[in-house]
Formats: C-alpha cells, structure tokens, sequence
C-alpha cells in the first residue's frame, strides 16, 4: 500500500534551534516576526518595472528601479512589479518557501508568479514578482510574505550558493530582474 509522506515544516522553535546553529540567517531578524511556523518578511524600500512592454526570454530585459516614497506607491493591475525583501536570508540546511501573507491576498496583491520555493544555500533578499488585481498603495517596511522551511531528505551536494551556474548569488538591496537569457536553450 502507497502511503503519502506529508511533508513537514519547522516550527518556531525549530526555526528558532536553526538560527542559533547558522543554518538559517535573517538579517534584520526581529522575534516578533516569527510566528508558529513561519517568520514574516517585509517590502524593502526599492521596486523595479521592466523598461520594455515585449519582453524576450533570450535577451537580458533591462529594469528601472525606483525608490517607494514615504507616503507609498500606488501600484495598478497589468503591470508587473519587481520588489525585494527588507530581510537578507540564508537558508544552508532547509528549503525555503516564500508566501504571502494573507493580509496581503486580501489586499489583491499576489508577491510571487511562479518563485515562492527557494534553494538550500540561497543567500540573498528576496526579489518580488509583485502583481495586484485593482489598485493599491504599498509602503516600505510593511509586512509583505512570509518564510516557512521545509527540512531536506538526504545530503544536498548542490548548495545553490556553490554553483557555478547560480544567477542570483550576488548580495544586493534591490530587485534582480530576469537571467532566463543566461540559460541555454
């Protein structure tokens, strides 16, 4: 008889074991962030839009990045926005997952398209695929998803951070636009 295993996540304890042996980084960490199961991630102070309304896979599509104004950005449905994480994270024993928060579904904003699971040696902020279905003002610093960890099933010889192909291994504080161009195909 097949049985399905169902996968398990940390705990806030767990997660709490796993920052003090450094297998799991968040800097700025604050302990009011962590919930039961989860640690909450906020909306770092830059976004970005691609400079080009046709983009191609093949090319590198350039962004422009911009800085959110105190009093918040207003951001529209059809577009899509680049945002990143005021948290830097690394992750050296887990995978990380990044959802949103459901205070943020509930506001029509959707903080991924397709890359909410991160890879085990990641070490970067977050960069946002941010879309929304009506109009919304959106401010640095408010809380915008949330990290759970998953524990990894065997030994990981392919640590992201160690691969010679990794495309978004570079620290930064700003939103990183696609590297599809970079693969070959």
């Amino acid at each position: 008889m097949d049985y399905y295993i169902c996968p398990m996540i940390l705990s806030d304890s767990r997660i709490l074991e796993e920052i003090e042996k450094g297998t799991i980084v968040i800097d700025p960490y604050d302990r009011k962030n962590l919930g039961s199961n989860s640690y909450d991630v906020h909306l770092g102070k830059y976004l970005a839009v691609y400079k080009d309304q046709i983009l191609d896979a093949r090319k590198h599509n350039t962004i422009e990045h911009f800085e959110i104004p105190e009093d918040g950005y207003i951001i529209h449905p059809g577009l899509l926005y680049l945002g990143v994480t005021l948290e830097y994270t690394e992750t050296h024993a887990h995978v990380p997952f990044l959802e949103g928060k459901s205070s943020t579904g509930r506001l029509g904003i959707d903080i991924h398209a397709t890359a909410g699971k991160g890879d085990v040696g990641f070490c970067n902020a977050w960069t946002l695929e941010i879309s929304c279905v009506q109009p919304v003002r959106i401010y640095t610093g408010m809380p915008i998803g949330q990290l759970i960890y998953f524990p990894v099933d065997g030994e990981v010889v392919n640590k992201y951070n160690t691969k010679s192909n990794a495309k978004y291994t570079s620290r930064t504080i700003y939103p990183v636009e696609s590297m599809m161009w970079k693969n070959k195909f």
